[in-house]
């Protein structure tokens, strides 16, 4: 069983990436504070941790990511200014992210990876069992990805990781997890995991997606993990690990998710994150969605 059965209480967030793929956009701005809509993509991902009883988020940051922590924070000036306009429901906004959830910040140093960010979050974690959310990946708040992850790691002890079944073609971006059923039909036993493998040679179709709850057993064994692939130290490759274990930190679960998911990591696909959700918006989806019919039966005309 599990090294820990205490509650999971934290949330870790890695937001140390340099978002090279959205340039020129993020030279001065951290990709995590690109607007989804209305609000930064990593304000998302915080309100999902919080919507999941978890208000203590620690994020893992870099250099030039400033902003991220001044987004969290409060801007007397600004809500100084709105409330001499009686600017209400723009203060209302502005105060949001700021009573989100009790803030931590570490920054991580050298990029050494995934895993290497998740063991900076070792002092602040200590020895219980914790959440991490990568922010590339938006869930539809509508579908509690991260609330059942955490009852199946009271359920089975271990760690949890979140996977969604992709195209063969797409699995080589992905850690691919080889996965055994259990009783409970959309939580299947992870045994064994390969980061980005080729259609060949991945054990499954099941990806593993940016949502994780880790026991802290992961540390030890990030520590003993020798850089992977990309000369990184690779998650991935200490959960594969722990998937062989019974105890000492073992074993790994997997949740089966068929719900929405937005990938703000690629272009395109952020792109299209921006159009569903605003589709979605009672403020702004009904003129949205006129407009975008009209513009779709116009580009079909030419």
């Amino acid at each position: 069983m599990t090294s820990s059965r205490t509650r999971v209480s934290k949330a870790v967030i890695p937001a140390a990436g340099l978002g090279t793929r959205f340039l020129p956009a993020t030279k001065a701005t951290p990709k995590e504070m690109l607007p989804v809509v209305d609000k930064p993509a990593i304000q998302y991902v915080v309100e999902e941790a919080v919507s999941a009883g978890l208000s203590d988020v620690l994020m893992i940051t870099g250099r030039n990511k400033r902003p991220l922590e001044d987004h969290f924070d409060r801007n007397y000036e600004l809500e100084e200014a709105l409330t001499r306009k009686g600017d209400e429901s723009r203060l209302a906004r502005v105060r949001e992210s700021s009573d989100l959830a009790t803030m931590h910040y570490v920054r991580q140093g050298d990029p050494k990876g995934l895993g290497h960010a998740v063991l900076c979050a070792e002092p602040h974690v200590g020895d219980q069992p914790f959440a991490v959310l990568l922010g590339d990946d938006l869930i539809d708040p509508r579908d509690p990805l991260l609330s059942r992850m955490i009852s199946v790691q009271e359920q089975y002890g271990g760690s949890v990781v979140a996977l969604m079944e992709v195209d063969p073609e797409s699995i080589h971006l992905y850690g691919s997890a080889a996965i055994a059923p259990t009783a409970d039909p959309d939580v299947v036993r992870v045994t064994d995991l390969v980061e980005k493998p080729t259609t060949d040679k991945a054990p499954s179709f099941y990806a593993v997606i940016g949502r994780y709850v880790l026991d802290p057993a992961v540390f030890e064994t990030l520590k003993k993990t020798q850089p992977g692939r990309g000369g990184e130290i690779q998650l991935t490759d200490a959960l594969r690990e722990l998937a062989l274990r019974d105890d000492d930190g073992g074993p790994v679960h997997g949740v089966v998710f068929t719900g929405r998911r937005y990938d703000t990591g690629d272009r395109g696909d952020y792109l299209r994150a921006i159009v569903r959700l605003a589709c979605e918006r009672e403020d702004l989806g009904p003129d949205f969605r006129t407009w975008l019919r009209e513009y779709v039966a116009e580009e079909m005309q030419e």
